[in-house]
């Protein structure tokens, strides 16, 4: 059993604003995301100069979270599940704003398709995106409600993007062999689906964070100890 805290109320506020603030950073991130792969689809050169142009409020965000991690960890020495909370927090506060980073890439991979003939109707992309934002949305409310069960849909959930990854994968490749012309619009597209599974991998980190809070299991490599994340 875990020994019971008893931390000044004033932490506890804490704690709930900085997951507050880790849903506002997480909520930026998705949104640009969802405007890179609109653009994508809709070759709306605003709509991916938006992307482009609007990272510093997740930049800041995540200084801004740092900052106040560090500040709980030193006044109030947490413990058990507090300290949990707060060391995953560090990581899921990277792991958006690499979402972030990522949303900028897939509105440069846009702008660039933007420039050539479409290669084909894009469907299995926005497919993609979407899986990929719920992930997000949902690892993130399991780390607000401390939900295991939530957590590992979104661990379940990371199989249907890396099908869908290898699908797109398959498909552009045949286009790319019958016609030239199409190699490099092609490869963009093959970039984002990569992105955009890249995008899901971190999800999938916040929702093993959350199994770790809850119930001090690590579970990024069973049967083994230790390891890096991605």
């Amino acid at each position: 059993m875990e020994p019971v805290e008893r931390l000044p109320r004033h932490f506890q506020d804490e704690l709930e604003l900085l997951k507050t603030r880790l849903l506002e950073m997480g909520g930026l991130a998705e949104e640009n995301v969802r405007l890179a792969v609109q653009g994508l689809v809709d070759r709306n050169r605003s709509g991916i100069e938006r992307v482009l142009t609007g990272d510093d409020p997740v930049n800041r965000l995540h200084v801004e979270i740092d900052g106040r991690c560090f500040t709980l960890l030193a006044l109030f020495q947490p413990m058990a599940a507090d300290l949990r909370t707060i060391v995953a927090a560090v990581k899921i506060n990277t792991d958006l704003e690499r979402v972030g980073d990522l949303a900028v890439n897939i509105a440069q991979a846009a702008a660039r398709y933007a420039t050539h003939p479409p290669v084909k109707k894009l469907i299995d992309i926005p497919l993609m995106a979407e899986i990929a934002q719920n992930m997000l949305r949902d690892a993130l409310d399991a780390f607000v409600r401390r939900d295991v069960d939530l957590a590992q849909h979104v661990l379940d959930e990371d199989d249907r993007l890396d099908a869908l990854k290898t699908q797109i994968f398959r498909e552009l490749l045949t286009y790319m062999l019958q016609d030239p012309a199409t190699i490099e619009p092609a490869l963009d597209l093959i970039l984002v689906s990569r992105h955009l599974e890249r995008i899901g991998d971190h999800a999938t980190n916040i929702a093993e964070d959350v199994i770790f809070i809850v119930s001090a299991r690590d579970v990024r490599h069973p049967g083994a100890q230790g390891g890096a994340r991605t």
